[in-house]
Parts: structure tokens; C-alpha cells; sequence
């Protein structure tokens, strides 16, 4: 598997198969001992999930590391993934995952490292705790919670597409076009339509500070 680049992402995908279509045969063929589908999968979307682990805050390099341990967890459970339509999702909710456990041992590592206060320098000034309190988790935890509960209430299609556009801070229509066959030129009006009605939704349960 090659490293990933910070470049647009993927070639232009089949006219009548999507990304999710090609990683559902791969992992059929795969099952059946055939490897050329997924290897051609290994290439096509390892890019979308090393953009997907970067933006959990990944560095480069771990981001590597983090990629090619979500192909050997695929290859691990190809037997056990009861919907191949679904390989493609779970590739993209593995790679976060990781990537989330990754980002917080490294900031419990950072934290065993720092200086306990009994071993500050007599006379030195400690600097304030910049994290947020618990009580702005709470809220924030809060937050989320009301934000995909109402998220599931979409279409699908709507869930699908806001998904991966919160990816990152700038969604790479190309790589979003390629994973669930949309036109790249539709991306950003059926993108507004579903916020839209994600507001629609976030009204009615009576969060007007979405709005």
C-alpha cells in the first residue's frame, strides 16, 4: 500500500458504479480468493481515508500507520461483514475511530510527560488550564447528540452526503463524488437543500440557536 498525498483525491470513477459499489464487489471477489478488486480499491481509496484520519487531527506520518491498519482490519473481517454495499462506511467509521483513539493517546502521553505541579520551579508561575471545563463538555456533548439525532431523521441520501462533507474543513467534492456516485456539480446544491432540512428539523425540536 503507498502512502497517501495531500492531493486531489482518486481518478474519475466508473460512469455506472460508484465508489461504494466498487468496494462491495472487491470484498465479494476477496471472499472468493480473487485479490485484484481490492487491491484496486487499496489505491483508489486509500487517499479518501488518510484525508479522512487527517482531519481527526492525525499527524502525517501516523496517518500512514492509521490507513494501513484499517486495510488489515478489513482483510481481517471480510468474512464477518454481513452487507458488502456497507464495506465502504465501515472502511470510513474504522479509519475515524482509529483515528480518534490515536489522537487521545497521544494527548494522555503528552499529559504523563508534562510537569506535575509538585515539580514546577519555587517562584514560577503556572499558566491557567486552557481546555475547556466539564461543564462545556457537557454542552458540547450535548450538543452533538441532538445535532445526529437529528441528522438520522434525514434521508439517507442527506445523511450520507453531510457525513462526509463534515470530514474536513474543505470537503474534496471529487473524493465525495467518487464514494457515493453523486456529480460533482450537484454536491454543493443538494448539499444546501440537505442542510436546509436539517435546520427544518433542528426547529422544530425547538433548537433555534442552529438556525
Amino acid at each position: 500500500m503507498t502512502r497517501a498525498t495531500e492531493e486531489p483525491l482518486g481518478g474519475a470513477p466508473d460512469a455506472d458504479e460508484s465508489l461504494g459499489d466498487r468496494a462491495a464487489r472487491a470484498i465479494l471477489e476477496f471472499r472468493e480468493g480473487r485479490t485484484d478488486a481490492l487491491t484496486d480499491l487499496v489505491r483508489e481509496a486509500t487517499p479518501l481515508l488518510w484525508h479522512t484520519v487527517r482531519a481527526q487531527g492525525v499527524d502525517r506520518d501516523v496517518a500512514d500507520d492509521v490507513v494501513q491498519s484499517t486495510w488489515a482490519a478489513l482483510v481481517r473481517h471480510a468474512d464477518t461483514i454481513a452487507e458488502p454495499k456497507a464495506v465502504l462506511k465501515w472502511l470510513l467509521v474504522t479509519a475515524r475511530r482509529a483515528a480518534w483513539e490515536t489522537v487521545r493517546k497521544g494527548r494522555a502521553d503528552l499529559r504523563r510527560r508534562t510537569e506535575l505541579p509538585d515539580d514546577v520551579t519555587e517562584g514560577a508561575a503556572a499558566l491557567p488550564d486552557a481546555r475547556p471545563g466539564p461543564e462545556a463538555e457537557v454542552l458540547t456533548d450535548e450538543r452533538d447528540r441532538i445535532l445526529w439525532s437529528s441528522l438520522r431523521r434525514l434521508p439517507e441520501r442527506c445523511q450520507e452526503l453531510l457525513r462526509l462533507v463534515s470530514l474536513a474543513d474543505r470537503p474534496d467534492y471529487k473524493a465525495i463524488s467518487a464514494s457515493i456516485g453523486m456529480p460533482v456539480g450537484s454536491i454543493g446544491a443538494t448539499r444546501g437543500r440537505c442542510l436546509a432540512k436539517l435546520r427544518a428539523v433542528l426547529t422544530e425540536q425547538g433548537e433555534a440557536s442552529w438556525t
